[in-house]
């Protein structure tokens, strides 16, 4: 390990083309720190709008990055030895400080969270805030049996809530407003890939027993009013925004349907770790199948954003440097 490193530098709100690939300091080891050595971060839309500057407590330039793999460079921790691998989540990682879009970063010993697995390192970067993601919000849904409507099914969350509902025996419907993104959900485990949610009327006249919505802010409302009466809605996820304008609960929630939600950070550090050990354990025997839209290097950062922005994805980006 030298004393510098390559990591991606968001130098200022805007497009894709403030990423800039720079030689930077190595992170100083500090009391209650550990250094990582990053082997694959996962890119996910909320570090899209950090670096659009709509996160404003985050103060550029800035390393982003939730989320990552890897393997320890140097510990302050007795439980997280040089060499074990690890996985971090959230917990402020590439808004408060530097994340994961680097060769090595400095986090916080109980944000890491220790797994041993067989896994390449593309695919257990692929795994982290997505399946937790998915794993928590179908927990927080109660959906252990019946008919799931996924809103939002080919990003990375939806993918994975497919992969995960699948194996538990869900009747599973997921929708997507491309053609060519229909073949993806129905790997993924889906039964009914629809282009609107027009049509789940005519497959459950009723209406779904759950409703994961990824979308948020623009379908909140309509979800609530799509599930069947005493169902489910989970919003999970913010493709368009954090807020539901003019929220009026008696009128927009109907009597006896629930509205949750869920945020990985709730499964961030030793919360999670059981959890991410037991995804792995999934991946490996098969009966989870995450899907990768494409590997990319630290120099194919400013397209990899471009092609999350274009909501081209059908799975997970992952960023290997």
């Amino acid at each position: 390990m030298g004393t510098t490193m390559r990591a991606v530098v968001c130098v200022r709100a805007g497009g894709p083309e403030v990423l800039e690939v720079q030689r930077v300091p190595v992170p100083a080891v500090r009391e209650g720190w550990s250094l990582v050595r990053v082997r694959g971060a996962g890119l996910n839309r909320s570090e899209l709008r950090t670096r659009q500057g709509h996160s404003p407590n985050v103060v550029f330039p800035r390393v982003l990055g939730i989320e990552c793999v890897g393997t320890v460079a140097a510990s302050t921790d007795p439980r997280l030895p040089e060499g074990i691998s690890v996985a971090a989540v959230m917990g402020e990682m590439g808004r408060a400080f530097d994340g994961g879009y680097a060769e090595y970063v400095l986090l916080p010993n109980d944000l890491l969270m220790p797994v041993t697995t067989t896994l390449p390192w593309d695919v257990l970067a692929a795994l982290p805030e997505t399946y937790l993601t998915a794993r928590g919000a179908l927990d927080a849904l109660g959906a252990k049996a019946g008919r799931l409507l996924i809103r939002g099914g080919t990003s990375s969350v939806g993918m994975a809530a497919a992969s995960i509902a699948a194996g538990h025996g869900l009747e599973i419907a997921a929708t997507t407003r491309r053609t060519d993104k229909i073949s993806a959900l129905t790997a993924a485990g889906v039964h009914h890939a629809l282009l609107d949610t027009d049509t789940v009327r005519s497959i459950w006249p009723e209406g779904p027993d759950y409703v994961l919505d990824l979308i948020g802010a623009d379908t909140a409302v309509d979800s609530l009013h799509l599930v069947r009466r005493g169902g489910t809605v989970c919003v999970a996820g913010s493709l368009s925004g954090w807020l539901i304008p003019n929220l009026e609960p008696i009128a927009m929630i109907p009597s006896g349907t629930k509205l949750t939600a869920f945020h990985s950070d709730n499964l961030r550090g030793s919360a999670g770790t059981a959890v991410l050990q037991r995804v792995i354990h999934e991946v490996e025997a098969g009966a989870y199948r995450p899907n990768i839209d494409r590997v990319v290097g630290l120099d194919s950062i400013v397209s990899a954003h471009r092609h999350m922005e274009d909501n081209a994805a059908a799975g997970k980006l992952v960023l290997v440097p």
